[in-house]
Formats: C-alpha cells, structure tokens, sequence
C-alpha cells in the first residue's frame, strides 16, 4: 500500500468500487423512500430535517472510503474483504434510517443503529488508513492524521448517542463534529503533503455517484407513471405521457448539466480545491435523491394517497431541483474560480421557469402541466452550454 500514481493514464473506477457503491443504492433508496412518504403524509418538518441527516450521513460515509481509494487501492484480499466489512456498516446505517425518521416526531433522536453502521464502517476505514501508514512512511504524517480526527469524531458519536440528547441539542452537537472529522483531511492535505488521490479517477467516482442518486429520479418517474395506469388511475392518458416525459427530462437534463462540467481536467491542475470542490458535492448529493423523492410523491398524489395538494407536490419536486442546479454552479465557479454573468443570467432563466411552474397549480393546471414546465429548467442550462457555455470551458481550461 505504498500509493497509486496520480499521473496513472486510463485510471478508471474498478470493479470493487462499483460493488461497494451498490450499498450506496440502498442507503439512498432508503432516505428518499422516507422523504416521499413524510411528505405525503404532510410531516415536512420531520421529512426534511430527517432527509437532511440521512444523506448528508451517507454522503460522509461515502466521501471518506472513495478518497483513500483513488490513493490507496491495492486491490488484494485484505483490502477486499475490509471493503466488505465497511459494506456491511452502510447496510446498518440504512436500516437505522427508519427509526432515526420516526424519533424526530419525539424528544430524542434515535440514531443508535445509525452509529452503529458508522462505528462498523469507521473501524474498518481505520485499519486501512494504519495498514497505509505502515506502508507509505512517506505519507505516514497524513495517514495517522486522518486516524486521529475519525477516531475522535467516532468517540464523540457514541457519547452523544449514550447522552441521549434532545432533537435540537443532538443536532446542535452534530456541528463540532463534523468539523472535527473534516479537519482530519484538511490538515493531512495542507499540513502533511496529502495523499496521491487521482484527480481523473476521483472525478469519475463522483460522476458515479451522481449517477447512482439519479437513479432515483427513475424511479419516482416510474412510480408515478404507475399510479396513473393503475386500477385507481386514469389509465393510458395524455397524463400518462406528460408525467413520464416531464420525469425523464428532469432527469436526463440532470445528467446533462453536471457532466459538462471538466471535473477532473480541472482537479489535475488544482488541486488545492478539492477540498471545497469534494465536501460541497454532499448538499447536490442531497438534491439529487430528493428530486427523486419528490417525484414518488407526486405518485402518491396521483395515487390520492397524499395530504398535498397540486402545489405541494410540485413544491417537492421543484425545491430540490433548484437546489441541484443552483450547486452546480456554485461548485463550477468553486472549482474554477470564475464567475461567468452568462451563469448569472442562466440561473435568472432557470428561476424564472421554476416560479412559473409553481404558479400554474393556482390557476388550475394539473400536477402533469406543471411538472411539465418544471421540466424544462435544467434544459435552460443544457441550452446555454450547447450556444455559449462549452466556449467558456474551452477558455478556463486554457487558462490552466
């Protein structure tokens, strides 16, 4: 475990990876899941704080293993069965995703069996960061580093879950903790000379993971075209159609958005911004699945199996694709120090079919007309870059 080359030509994501992000799925499928059906039932609150908590649990868990991956990845028996084993945690921390949700409507937040998979998945990332010390004494500085702050963020878990902390204060204590484990990274990459991450490589696991929360748009899209074909739907409808369209275009002009972006030629000759770049993918991580989530209830709206109305549905699908879009950018200009006021004005665009999209439930449209609309505001950003946009890319990449 002596490194891998950051320079490697072709380094590509490796089997193993895409195993291991399969839990992933699970995990994600878990808390959009839970999102949709609070939402449904118009417990937003606990919907959204929950949601929050679990992806942003997940996202962390995740970020930390693919990292020390695209330096460390050796690929033999131990480092196959230890990823087993932190496989085995993100499977506990879903199944505890439940009950995390359902504590929120009480005094106390009961993450238990979240901690638990964490603790699992911990343990087995710190016997990888030690077996990498030992064998890079070159980087030992940054390896022991990250042991350090992963140990003391897991000690502070188990503390505050034996505490037994109300809602607010376990959240307020949630802070200092997450800043404790991110100093682990930060310090070992400013502080100790970092490890030989791979900037192509690193950028196709993100760009996977993007993927793998897409998914979910998929299937709230089929969820909903469902409903409508349903015994209690309309059956094979112009509604039919329109959701489907509106479902898939979200999803597709997604995709789009994100993968214009040069993540990886940038990250090769910057790479003092990952950091930012890395840990700011968590909140579009988020969007990403709660789009999905918004569409599964707009199934169960037209399932009438929800307590929200047209508008409330859209507003569940429209919140966390303008979150989405809007992190796009903010990750571009993070990512490559620029701020374009072409982006400004596609955002102002973007905006503009967002609120008219929540507008049309009010005089009467239906829930298919406004996702239909709502469609159409990743494509102003699609259209932009096909016109103008791939231009600028071509300039920030010659400035490097």
């Amino acid at each position: 475990m002596s490194g891998r080359d950051p320079g490697q030509d072709h380094r590509a994501a490796t089997p193993l990876e895409l195993l291991f992000d399969l839990a992933f799925v699970v995990a994600f499928g878990t808390a959009a899941n839970e999102l949709a059906h609070y939402l449904a039932a118009d417990h937003v609150r606990v919907g959204v704080v929950g949601f929050l908590f679990a992806t942003f649990a997940i996202s962390w868990a995740w970020i930390n293993f693919a990292w020390f991956a695209s330096a460390y990845d050796t690929d033999d028996w131990i480092y196959r069965l230890t990823t087993m084993v932190q496989m085995v945690g993100v499977l506990v921390l879903a199944l505890g995703l439940s009950d995390m949700f359902a504590s929120l409507e009480g005094d106390h937040v009961d993450n238990g069996v979240m901690v638990a998979g964490y603790v699992v998945m911990r343990v087995a990332m710190t016997f990888q960061w030690l077996r990498a010390s030992r064998d890079d004494p070159a980087r030992r500085g940054a390896c022991l580093t990250n042991v350090g702050y992963v140990l003391a963020a897991q000690v502070g878990w188990i503390v505050l879950l034996v505490a037994h902390t109300s809602v607010v204060v376990t959240f307020l204590c949630i802070v200092p903790l997450v800043l404790v484990e991110l100093a682990g990274p930060l310090l070992a990459e400013t502080r100790h000379g970092g490890i030989p991450w791979h900037a192509d490589h690193i950028a196709e696991r993100y760009g996977l993971l993007v993927i793998i929360a897409l998914g979910e748009g998929m299937i709230g899209t089929m969820a909903s075209m469902s409903a409508i074909v349903g015994p209690h739907g309309e059956g094979w409808s112009v509604d039919f159609v329109l959701v489907g369209l509106a479902g898939v275009a979200i999803t597709f002009g997604m995709w789009w958005v994100y993968f214009v972006i040069p993540h990886g030629a940038i990250l090769a000759r910057r790479r003092e911004r990952s950091l930012g770049w890395g840990y700011g993918h968590i909140p579009l991580f988020g969007a990403t699945v709660a789009v999905g989530a918004g569409l599964h209830v707009a199934a169960y709206y037209l399932e009438h199996h929800s307590k929200l109305g047209t508008l409330g549905t859209t507003v569940a699908v429209a919140v966390p694709l303008g979150v989405y879009l809007l992190m796009v950018f903010v990750l571009y200009a993070q990512l490559t120090h620029t701020l374009d006021p072409f982006h400004l004005l596609l955002l102002a665009l973007t905006a503009v079919v967002i609120g008219t999209a929540l507008l049309l439930p009010a005089a009467g449209a239906s829930l298919a007309v406004s996702l239909v609309v709502l469609a159409l505001s990743p494509w102003v950003t699609v259209v932009g870059y096909e016109l103008v946009g791939h231009r600028h890319n071509a300039d920030v990449l010659a400035a490097l």
